[in-house]
């Protein structure tokens, strides 16, 4: 019985095109606002603490939301709930492949490297382009890389 009421409470919070309490689409990314964000299995603090994020500006993606609440994916494709107040509306991306991604200094393949973005890094996203690709911001160096090399950029829910 207690696990159908929360699969019917998790049905309720699945990605439509309804208003969401917040007024913002979903899904959405966000960044993790702090060094030390708890991950719960449910919308408020009495749901059980799934494991704690210590990444702060870490992209996340908004795929449900009540007022207080935001169920996020992460870059790994984890599934939690984080109280609003630990998450910023400032977008940032990551570089989850093993290899390093070089930042051109414009948005060309054959444009000079102007430094690599190395594997598991975050940079601010400053914008991308309808061309495909992101203007980046890290180490106070900007550059341009392949939207499709990037976590923080597909506006598909990257949770299943």
């Amino acid at each position: 019985m207690t696990a159908a009421l929360f699969l019917a409470a998790d049905a309720a919070w699945a990605v439509s095109d309804r208003p969401t309490p917040s007024g913002l689409p979903v899904p959405r990314y966000v960044t993790l606002k702090f060094d030390t964000v708890n991950a719960r299995g449910g919308p408020g603090d009495d749901h059980k603490l799934l494991w704690v994020y210590h990444a702060k500006g870490l992209p996340v993606q908004v795929v449900a939301e009540n007022s207080e609440w935001r169920r996020i994916c992460d870059p790994e494709h984890g599934l939690a709930w984080v109280h609003k107040r630990t998450t910023d509306g400032r977008r940032s991306v990551m570089r989850t492949a093993a290899t390093p991604l070089p930042l051109r200094k414009s948005p060309k393949a054959e444009s000079p490297v102007a430094a690599y973005l190395q594997s598991r890094s975050i940079a601010g996203l400053v914008r991308c382009s309808d061309k495909g690709w992101c203007k980046l911001k890290a180490g106070g160096v900007t550059g341009w890389a392949p939207a499709q090399e990037l976590w923080g950029v597909d506006e598909r829910p990257q949770c299943g």
